[in-house]
């Protein structure tokens, strides 16, 4: 890693996508496999789970709906993800119940809301009445409504969520719904983690954050309190503002933010890796790139300058000193101005070393302009 100011190496000059750009992750399970994907592609991460999974083996509300459904059978079941499926059986198995539960499974009706799910349930030995072919949880909730479940009694194996849809459309049409909370999700034992993480959003020192559940975003917001409007406003604000990208791995997970007026980018697929590439996709599209009165064109990405395509690693105070200046467009700010931007505690002494730091980092000192008793503008090409 070069170090702070420094140009990347040359043979380091061909970027990745995401090269400059730091990425949240919001994610517990796999959250080392989506920050991996992420840094591989450039990016510097932040891992900060908004919720703890509660472990199956532990969890006595999974064993006490296990429990129910085996000595009440129910004649459907609606398994929603391949992961949460597997997990139940594998719980139930150890709790001594594998048999039977798989002996009541085998007599209902199973339907499955993708081919992940599907394959967990085939795996299992088990058969599918019907699989819903766009994977999502509105399409079984539409086949539930048109086929009727009126005396019916429905297992409904949740993965984290409430799923309300599945079991408001079950009660609404006669049947009784049996919520089988598999991967129950609490808040971290510590939540100092995503109280910075929250603090870097609302300060916008990252530019992207991801999320793999719609439980994850509500914690968030949750763990924010009172800094929840600087968040929201953060992650609404457009780039020109340096606001944070919210990502949704898919419609579901959006929902929350979504219901709050914060447009998130989703990919087509509700996989990881479509998630990285919707990441590594709107980004870099969302780097300014402006050309200086000296010829020279510069752009931002992130925590990164590229003059003429040499990329440079800048430290906090100067990145925002360059940001601040790049969003006035020429025009010139204040010392008071452009204090408003670096780290609480700072002084005026403060906005000239950023300044200073910033033309030695770029080595380029007539990129910023010293206006005598009025501030500092970027020197943009007229």
């Amino acid at each position: 890693m070069a170090a702070a100011g420094a140009p990347v190496r040359e043979a380091e000059t061909t970027l990745a996508p995401l090269t400059g750009y730091t990425v949240a992750v919001t994610a517990q399970r796999r959250a080392d496999e989506l920050s991996t994907l992420l840094e591989r592609r450039g990016a510097r991460t932040i891992v900060a789970p908004t919720l703890r999974i509660v472990p199956l083996p532990d969890d006595e509300a999974l064993r006490a709906a296990t429990v129910e459904l085996i000595r009440e059978a129910p004649d459907l079941v609606v398994a929603t993800t391949g992961i949460g499926f597997r997990g139940w059986l594998e719980a139930a198995e150890g709790w001594g119940m594998g048999e039977d539960l798989l002996d009541v499974l085998a007599r209902a009706r199973i339907l499955c809301r993708g081919p992940k799910a599907l394959g967990a349930v085939r795996a299992a030995g088990l058969t599918e009445e019907w699989t819903a072919p766009s994977e999502t949880g509105d399409e079984v909730v539409e086949y539930l409504r048109a086929r009727g479940v009126g005396g019916q009694r429905v297992a409904i194996q949740l993965h984290g969520d409430p799923a309300e849809d599945f079991i408001r459309t079950v009660r609404a049409g006669g049947g009784a719904a049996v919520p089988v909370p598999v991967y129950r999700w609490t808040l971290p034992t510590d939540i100092t983690p995503v109280q910075r993480l929250v603090d870097a959003i609302c300060a916008r020192r990252i530019d992207a954050v991801t999320f793999t559940s719609a439980p994850a975003a509500n914690a968030l917001l949750r763990i924010a309190g009172d800094q929840a409007a600087d968040l929201l406003e953060a992650l609404r604000a457009p780039a020109e503002d340096n606001g944070v990208l919210p990502v949704a791995v898919g419609p579901v997970t959006a929902a929350p933010l979504e219901r709050l007026g914060v447009e998130t980018v989703q990919p087509q697929r509700a996989r990881l890796g479509s998630l990285v590439r919707a990441v590594a996709s709107a980004l870099p599209k969302r780097s300014r790139r402006l050309k200086l009165a000296t010829g020279h064109q510069i752009e931002l990405r992130g925590h990164m300058v590229l003059l003429d395509d040499q990329p440079f690693q800048l430290p906090p105070a100067p990145m925002a000193v360059i940001r601040a200046l790049a969003t006035a467009n020429g025009r010139v700010l204040s010392r008071t101005e452009l204090l408003g931007h670096l780290p609480r505690g700072a002084d005026g002494h403060a906005v000239e070393m950023a300044v200073t730091r910033l033309r030695d980092a770029v080595h380029l000192r007539s990129c910023v302009e010293t206006v005598i008793k009025r501030g500092y503008r970027l020197n943009l090409e007229a």
